[in-house]
């Protein structure tokens, strides 16, 4: 007999009143000998001995969602997306369904949260500009996993869809839905039944307050693909970002825009995220970001005004905030810049969260330019990443970010000396910088105040 915690999901052979890992009080259950795995045995083969078998994809003709993917679903994959509450999960999810049952697909969308009369009107305005196959896409509104799980065996689709996973339950175990174990056992069998049946199945996954995937840490372990819906909800766009992909690459995202019939693929997203490419302001830079194997060239936006507090504010929006710190106290030392005076709000626009140091120059020119009241010339992008004694070291992908910074418009970059040996087209001035001081000099930041 095992006791389990209906939190965080530890095992006891005796009872307790608090639980030693979380804390939680009288949250110890009794856990039935109903809930015993089967034992099963191991497999032992020679790789040698393994055939090579060609890679199958589903495609959903949604290339945003595709491209993310690495492609495609792949067969017996299991994919979890998750994001906040009404920025788009269930949506995405019904369109992907949608695409999928146009392609000939047996779609089986299974629904624990919302009655039929809610997914038929999300169905109608999302079907409007499409012309459906009914007949291959099935409904299920039920939370009992034993349930599913029959219905699976019984229409045998090519695709399942399940939201969420928080509320689908377990009935041989003694926690509530949404519970640590509940998620945990839920999704264990849902992983085996895609591997024994060899069809993808899509799980959609709340996020908690700090933005991580609700449930267990394991779960995202357990899963083969992690995808993030992110964005704003009071803005149309959104942002599907993939941070584990065991069939692909990661860091890759997808760019989304909620429109009245449903999420549109955004295919060129840089006009997006510059709309003052023709002004010329302090406080405003240009980065070619890399996102995967796309290149995004946004804006960073820095404010920079005279602190009347002890300690001077530091307020971030898409950038990590210990970064930031590191750079401005490069600025102070290096470039003899008295950041302690300026309380410092930086953006990055269109919702970006950088995660690279290659926009460390652009970062730190941008809140040059805003202390200085300098503007920086116009169609001119940074990049480089900045280290602790000033100097800019190398960034990869350069060729790729130059050429899409050209493309874009954009006649003069800054960048770092050691990538000078890549062959650069014609029509963009390149400037090779090895140090802040330099930077600055070009930038004739010396003479603003």
């Amino acid at each position: 007999m095992n006791f389990v915690c209906e939190n965080c999901g530890y095992e006891s052979s005796k009872w307790l009143g608090r639980c030693p890992v979380c804390g939680s009080w009288n949250a110890l259950r009794e856990m039935r000998e109903s809930v015993k795995k089967e034992e099963r045995k191991g497999l032992l083969v020679n790789l040698a001995e393994i055939k090579e078998e060609k890679e199958e994809r589903l495609k959903t003709d949604i290339e945003e969602f595709d491209r993310v993917l690495g492609g495609g679903l792949v067969k017996g994959s299991l994919v979890l997306i998750g994001g906040e509450p009404g920025i788009g999960k269930s949506t995405l999810s019904l369109q992907i369904s949608l695409m999928l049952i146009n392609k000939g697909f047996k779609v089986l969308y299974v629904s624990s949260e919302e009655n039929p009369s809610q997914i038929k009107i999300r169905y109608n305005r999302l079907s409007l500009c499409l012309k459906v196959n009914y007949e291959k896409f099935y409904l299920l509104f039920s939370s009992d996993l034993e349930e599913i799980v029959s219905q699976i065996e019984r229409i045998k689709p090519d695709v399942v869809i399940v939201d969420s996973i928080q509320t689908i339950e377990d009935k041989r175990i003694p926690s509530v839905a949404g519970s640590v174990t509940q998620v945990r056992e839920v999704t264990l069998t849902l992983l085996n039944l895609a591997k024994e049946k060899s069809f993808p199945i899509i799980i959609i996954s709340h996020v908690t307050k700090q933005g991580l995937i609700a449930g267990p840490k394991v779960l995202e372990h357990m899963v083969d693909v992690v995808l993030y819906f992110e964005g704003d909800i009071n803005t149309d766009y959104r942002i599907l970002r993939c941070e584990k992909n065991r069939f692909g690459p990661a860091n890759e995202i997808g760019i989304f825009e909620m429109q009245e019939f449903g999420l549109q693929e955004v295919k060129n997203p840089n006009f997006l995220f510059l709309p003052h490419l023709r002004e010329e302001v302090f406080g405003l830079t240009f980065v070619p970001l890399s996102e995967g194997r796309r290149i995004i060239v946004t804006e960073i936006q820095c404010l920079a005004t005279p602190t009347y507090f002890p300690y001077p504010q530091r307020v971030v929006q898409g950038f990590d905030i210990r970064r930031l710190s590191i750079l401005l106290s490069v600025l102070d030392i290096q470039a003899n810049i008295n950041i302690g005076r300026y309380d410092i709000y930086l953006n990055v626009a269109g919702s970006l969260y950088i995660k690279e140091n290659a926009c460390d120059l652009g970062i730190v020119c941008a809140i040059t330019s805003a202390i200085k009241k300098t503007p920086i010339k116009k169609l001119t992008c940074f990049l480089g990443e900045v280290g602790l004694l000033g100097e800019i070291r190398p960034v990869s992908l350069v060729r790729e970010r130059v050429k899409e910074a050209q493309k874009l418009g954009f006649n003069r970059i800054i960048l770092p000396k050691e990538n000078i040996p890549i062959f650069f087209e014609e029509g963009l001035e390149v400037i090779p910088v090895s140090s802040l001081k330099e930077v600055f000099e070009i930038l004739d930041f010396d003479k603003g105040r």
